[in-house]
């Protein structure tokens, strides 16, 4: 067991706009009282009691006048300066004139894929205001281009247990900055790390924003299990419930909810960063649509042109938008928002390089259109009649020749076309058929 002393430095990343910082939630300081099984910090009378077997990293922001402390046999305390420990001289505080044994509870249940660990923002001034961003379960779990900060002054205890190697861009630990391998390399072979993350899972460290302007992929599908197992432990696997007839799951998402999801394709012109901007200030910024919020994201997603033969994954961006309506007014909020951001799409989407919108909704009071697909005014009208017309056609052909009306035609046009006999033997030479080398047999063709 050791107690050192420590000073801090707040950290300073300097990054752009579109960097998301994520940060860690949970702390295992001293005189964090929800660490403690009594959810009180220790008082003068009071026995502080350490499991011997318990591996703790504890920050002391304070000094603390104790009747006794057992310590654990792994573990450390970080001091901050003027913080420690000193024996009870008789003097206490209101509060504490019961004398009891207070023990710290086992911090080793907090998992890096839990999404409920994880703060995010879009800037550093953002996350110390409590400005958090909303974004689907498997993007609050910090994604391959993400700086994460474990908060200067604190200490803290994570699972990173993991088949897969965490690919972050940044990361602050305790107000020190690492941005490459090698010195988080080092690093993470010291005392203290050891005692901060467990499990086998290692850390890749980027130092590069995304570098395609159209966005980038969270990189946590492969882990979205886990990150929904992470989640739901709490309530015993189950999503909580949903007032909307119809709800619908984002893709990245846990469970189901009520509100709306707009898909977009695009082309080599769209640019996220100026669209995400683009519906933060016309959109959400208004006061009348508080209480509405977007994530808004790069994504995989399985297409299948006209509905019929799936082609594979293509890159979408999906939009999601939910409110704090309860009941039957539940998504009612964001269903009117999505439907101005749909207009402004027909109006203006292909100076943002988007070429199509498909729009999900699902509110408490009815359905409201789930999966219905919009390309408003994104296609020249002409096309889509052509098209329209082409299917019409098709749908027509399949329908008289499965009658045998279209044989029938075919068959009299034919007879009509040859007037001569010589004519006639001459179509039927031209299609009587081949020889079949691999079965040693000839194929008639059409006969008159």
């Amino acid at each position: 067991m050791k107690v050192f002393l420590s000073s801090f430095v707040l950290l300073q990343v300097f990054g752009s706009s579109v960097a998301v910082y994520k940060q860690w939630v949970p702390n295992t300081n001293f005189e964090n009282a929800a660490n403690w099984d009594q959810n009180q910090i220790p008082c003068a009378k009071d026995t502080v009691l350490f499991g011997s077997r318990k591996i703790v990293s504890v920050f002391v922001q304070a000094s603390h006048s104790l009747t006794d402390m057992y310590l654990p046999l792994n573990g450390e305390f970080i001091m901050a300066p003027a913080a420690g420990f000193e024996a009870f001289d008789g003097n206490y505080n209101p509060g504490c004139e019961t004398a009891s044994e207070v023990t710290f509870k086992s911090t080793d249940n907090y998992e890096w894929y839990d999404p409920t660990l994880w703060h995010a923002a879009t800037s550093l001034e953002d996350l110390d205001l409590g400005k958090y961003t909303f974004l689907v379960d498997e993007e609050r779990v910090p994604c391959q281009y993400d700086d994460v900060i474990f908060q200067p002054e604190t200490s803290f205890r994570v699972n990173i247990a993991s088949e897969q190697t965490i690919q972050l861009k940044s990361i602050s630990i305790m107000g020190q900055n690492f941005t490459s391998d090698s010195t988080l390399s080092e690093y993470m072979q010291g005392s203290s790390a050891k005692l901060q993350f467990h499990g086998q899972g290692t850390f890749r460290l980027s130092n590069t924003r995304c570098p395609d302007k159209s966005g980038c992929e969270c990189g946590n599908s492969v882990t979205h299990e886990r990150v929904c197992a992470a989640l739901l432990q709490k309530s015993r696997n189950q999503c909580p419930m949903v007032t909307c007839k119809d709800a619908i799951k984002p893709i990245g998402h846990c469970c189901e909810i009520c509100g709306v999801i707009i898909t977009l394709t695009y082309s080599a012109d769209f640019d996220i960063e100026r669209y995400r901007d683009r519906i933060f200030h016309n959109f959400l910024n208004p006061s009348r649509n508080n209480g509405v919020q977007m994530a808004m994201s790069k994504m995989k997603k399985l297409q299948i042109p006209l509905r019929v033969v799936p082609r594979g994954l293509d890159s979408i961006i999906q939009i999601v938008l939910i409110d704090n309506k309860t009941g039957p007014y539940a998504g009612t909020h964001a269903e009117q928002l999505a439907n101005d951001i749909l207009k402004d799409i027909a109006d203006h989407g292909k100076s943002f390089g988007i070429v199509t919108a498909n729009l999900q909704v699902a509110t408490g009071s009815n359905w409201s259109g789930q999966g219905i697909s919009s390309y408003l005014g994104l296609l020249d009208t002409g096309i889509f009649i052509g098209i329209l017309l082409i299917l019409i056609f098709l749908g027509i052909t399949l329908f008289l020749y499965k009658n045998d009306a279209l044989r029938s035609l075919s068959s009299l046009n034919l007879s009509s076309l040859w007037k001569r006999k010589g004519d006639e033997e001459d179509f039927r030479t031209i299609v009587e058929g081949f020889d079949n080398p691999m079965f040693d047999t000839q194929t008639k063709g059409f006969s008159q």
